[in-house]
């Protein structure tokens, strides 16, 4: 016997809700069904725990007290709850507060019941769902972000080491310029690749281009 997925709207926009409401149960055999509404933020957790839901949708976008608020509400009313952020755009930094806020995943609005059964029945099954491109989006976010991170800690003689190892140059070409042995050499650079967290030299090379080092 297949359990139902009772899902719960946070939203204040009734065409989206009532669209949910209609075609969820019906694109889903009956799998799916939405029992609880509110297009109030604040009243949230009073839904969730009334209806003890299996999921949830929260606007992001929604007048005050906001979604943010709402996922923060529900997370403490419903902690076993999936709670899925949506909105109509999918600003990566709005995204990344939701995630951060206790969201397990985002989802267009602009997709239709049957496009969103898919990713609902993934998310209750305990899977973070995002749009692929929004996910290449914040993962290079992120990435820029931590290149910094990794080597503005670096001082001078680190970073006169880093230039040459992007360079190319070999162990006994370093060691020569910086009037060392080849012995100092390797141990210097195993200490720096340490500092920037990669594991070769190439990786080195390839975050001090990211970084403006050369």
């Amino acid at each position: 016997m297949r359990t139902t997925i009772r899902v719960a709207i946070i939203d204040d926009h009734d065409l989206f809700v009532r669209g949910m409401e209609l075609l969820l149960p019906e694109v889903s055999g009956g799998r799916a069904t939405v029992v609880a509404t509110t297009s109030d933020a604040a009243y949230a957790a009073g839904i969730v725990r009334h209806a003890a839901p299996d999921l949830v949708l929260v606007d992001l976008h929604m007048p005050p007290p906001g979604g943010l608020h709402a996922i923060e509400a529900v997370r403490r009313a419903a902690p076993r709850a999936t709670v899925i952020a949506m909105s109509g755009d999918d600003d990566p930094a709005v995204v990344l507060a939701a995630l951060r806020t206790g969201a397990s995943g985002f989802l267009p609005k602009s997709s239709t019941a049957a496009a969103l059964l898919a990713p609902l029945l993934a998310a209750h099954q305990g899977w973070a769902v995002l749009p692929p491109r929004l996910l290449a989006d914040l993962v290079a976010k992120d990435q820029r972000r931590s290149v910094p991170a990794a080597t503005e800690s670096l001082g001078p003689d680190d970073r006169a080491l880093l230039r040459l190892i992007a360079s190319g140059s070999s162990t006994a070409d370093i060691a020569t310029r910086l009037h060392v042995s080849e012995r100092t050499v390797k141990r210097l650079t195993a200490t720096l690749l340490r500092k920037l967290r990669v594991s070769s030299r190439e990786a080195a090379a390839a975050l001090a281009g990211s970084a403006g080092l050369l």
